[in-house]
């Protein structure tokens, strides 16, 4: 009798066969049932990979539709070791279950960490380490320039920071802007990096061994003559030109090629596991740069020691300064083209993933005020802002007016904000290490008041011994010290402290207080802060000091009133921080009962999930469904669980029962 096979329709892979002669009713084969149940069950491997190919290659990982088709065509009398099957039966050695076959394998990893990885996060390490390097050199250069120039003082740098400085950084974003909308990323980062690269060498080279020609010296002198010594600042910005625009291309250096050139090339080739592995170590190398290009602003201030006189000392090392400047700056423009070149075209890297931008909320001045003085959350947290930017300010510049006094010379200058910035860094490592430490023993709140405790007793000590410094200078003496260099000396450690403080705990701490709020108070909290309160703490404190000295006639006039102006916003600080930080516990404990409860959730969701989707709890779940519980698949009844089996596993002892009608 021919035997002949024909799918049923059904989904699950149900074949027909002939009808039984002595009944005369027809047998519905389950091959999900038998053949891959019984398969299942089989303990042995190697019997069931033999199994497998006898049926044609179906093996569990296989599509049950797979097992019944290669089973049709056994019983249709058709060759079952066909080609087809002969491959069927390879792949099943390869993917049967427990042999580990199918698995990728590990890929190559140098210090636990791939080797992927490394190819794209080495790079992106040294450019860092070469970007920090220069801005310490630019840094420490432009005070040294715009302080200790003839005819020019600390008084300059208010002036400098709000009537060019801040134009020009607000001209520079809308030119970037338009560039972004017409060239590649890549001819973004070259148009933008080049000028600078090509400016800084060009001084060192061109404009200030000119300088003394290019400056309108006589200019200056007659308009100070008329306007009087307060004008003395901005009349300097006119008198050294070339040196100001050194200083805002340095300060632009610290804003445009870190900020946006950097991290926006980092974040868009990294992944979000790399950045949180990754990221945190930029920030720790970024105080290793610190400490070497301190040392060599060192060693060239003090390369005039060793010149015949006659030699302008501070010329050579500034030349010196400005050819590593330029010579790191090519290897950054190096490091860009060949990752861009050999990295980011490798296709085995893992690709970041394609975000849709958020819109930002765009509030008005107006708007942003008014939401700032809506919440009592957002006003503290935009005083500690405010108060940050105006302290640090008010001490800076006093403190640059006395290491002028004390180090007139340049190259002293120069030689001494060398040693103030490897301290920097030295400090700042070190505070980012205990930084966890004070976040996870004392909290929030001792971490957030750290800041401005240290900055009000080192500003109270500094203005201490400007103020009252005469009466201990007998004491001083025996120490071998004056006044003078005991105030630039606690200057420098207000300075070193304040900074290293800023960057290891005042600023993960400002970003923390943001995580418990609503995603509306979040976002518009945000943006009105970064609207108003951002300008306002780096432009307050100079306007304070502009004032003061307009009013005064000079810095050193106002410093007792700014003195008393810093005890003022620092108290007001400290009283924020404080209303902050309970604010701060109580939603970051609703946060974390909360998030405690999604997880709960989330997890008996991801077993439930687990144990109806398992491959093998399947297979059993359903057939026990259809034998044991009285519900087959179809919606049968109770009736059917008695359904005939294959050949392959009838027992020859029993017989087969007849399918019921």
């Amino acid at each position: 009798m021919a035997a002949s096979s024909v799918f049923a329709g059904n989904p699950n892979g149900v074949l027909s066969f002939p009808a039984n002669p002595n009944t005369g009713r027809s047998r519905d084969f389950h091959p999900f049932q038998t053949l891959t149940y019984r398969f299942l069950n089989i303990p042995d491997q190697r019997i069931r990979r033999k199994l497998s190919c006898s049926i044609g290659g179906g093996v569990s990982g296989f599509p049950i539709s797979a097992v019944s088709i290669k089973a049709s065509h056994r019983f249709s009398g058709k060759q079952p070791f066909s080609s087809t099957s002969s491959v069927a039966c390879k792949a099943a050695a390869g993917v049967s279950v427990g042999d580990g076959g199918g698995k990728d394998k590990p890929k190559p990893k140098l210090l636990g960490v791939e080797v992927q990885t490394l190819k794209k996060i080495v790079p992106l390490g040294l450019m860092f380490f070469c970007i920090l390097f220069n801005y310490t050199i630019l840094r420490d250069t432009k005070d040294v320039l715009v302080v200790t120039a003839k005819g020019s003082s600390a008084e300059i740098i208010p002036f400098l920071k709000t009537w060019v400085n801040l134009p020009m950084a607000i001209g520079f974003m809308l030119l970037y802007t338009k560039l972004s909308n017409v060239l590649s990323k890549e001819a973004l980062f070259y148009t933008v990096l080049l000028p600078f690269i090509a400016f800084f060498g060009a001084f060192g080279l061109v404009l200030y061994p000119l300088s003394s020609t290019i400056h309108p010296t006589a200019l200056a002198d007659k308009l100070l003559a008329a306007l009087g010594p307060s004008f003395l600042g901005p009349v300097a910005i006119l008198r050294i030109w070339s040196f100001c625009l050194f200083y805002v291309m340095a300060e632009l250096w610290g804003s445009v090629v870190v900020s946006v050139l950097f991290w926006g090339f980092a974040n868009q080739i990294t992944t979000v596991d790399e950045a949180k592995q990754f990221y945190p170590l930029f920030g720790l190398g970024a105080n290793v740069a610190l400490i070497f290009s301190g040392r060599t602003v060192k060693y060239f201030s003090n390369l005039r020691k060793n010149l015949p006189p006659g030699v302008d000392g501070w010329a050579l090392s500034l030349r010196g300064m400005m050819s590593i400047v330029v010579a790191f700056g090519l290897v950054i423009v190096g490091i860009y083209w060949g990752v861009n070149k050999f990295i980011l075209n490798d296709p085995t890297l893992p690709k970041t993933i394609a975000r849709k931008k958020k819109e930002k909320p765009k509030m008005s001045m107006k708007e942003s005020f008014t939401f700032l003085l809506s919440s009592k959350y957002i006003r503290d947290l935009a005083t500690l802002v405010v108060a940050y930017g105006i302290s640090i300010n008010l001490v800076e510049v006093t403190w640059k007016s006395k290491l002028k006094a004390q180090f007139p010379s340049p190259n002293e200058y120069s030689s001494f904000m060398g040693d103030f910035s490897t301290a920097t860094g030295i400090a700042t490592f070190a505070m980012m290490l205990l930084s966890r430490v004070i976040l996870s023993k004392y909290g929030w709140g001792v971490a957030a008041m750290i800041t401005p405790t240290v900055l009000l007793l080192t500003g109270v000590g500094f203005f201490s011994l400007i103020l009252f410094g005469q009466p201990l200078t007998p004491m001083m003496a025996g120490l071998g010290m004056t006044p003078l260099l005991a105030a630039v000396y606690v200057g420098a450690l207000q300075n070193i402290f304040s900074k290293s403080a800023k960057y290891s705990l005042f600023d993960p701490c400002k970003e923390m207080a943001y995580i418990p709020l609503d995603e509306d108070t979040k976002v518009k909290g945000k943006a009105a802060i970064d609207v108003v309160c951002n300008p306002l703490g780096k432009s307050g404190g100079a306007l304070i000091q502009q004032f003061m000295i307009l009013t005064f006639g000079s810095l050193a006039n106002s410093t007792p009133y700014l003195g008393g102006i810093l005890l003022v916003i620092v108290l007001t600080w400290l009283g924020a921080a404080r209303s902050l930080d309970s604010q701060f516990s109580s939603l970051a404990k609703e946060d974390l009962e909360r998030e405690i409860v999604e997880n709960a959730e989330s997890k008996d969701a991801e077993d439930s999930s687990s144990e109806e989707n398992g491959f093998f709890s399947n297979k059993e779940k359903a057939v026990e469904n259809e034998n044991g519980n009285g519900s087959t698949r179809g919606g049968k009844s109770d009736e059917n669980q008695n359904l005939p089996t294959s050949p392959f596993d009838s027992d020859p002892e029993k017989p087969s029962t007849p399918l019921a009608q």
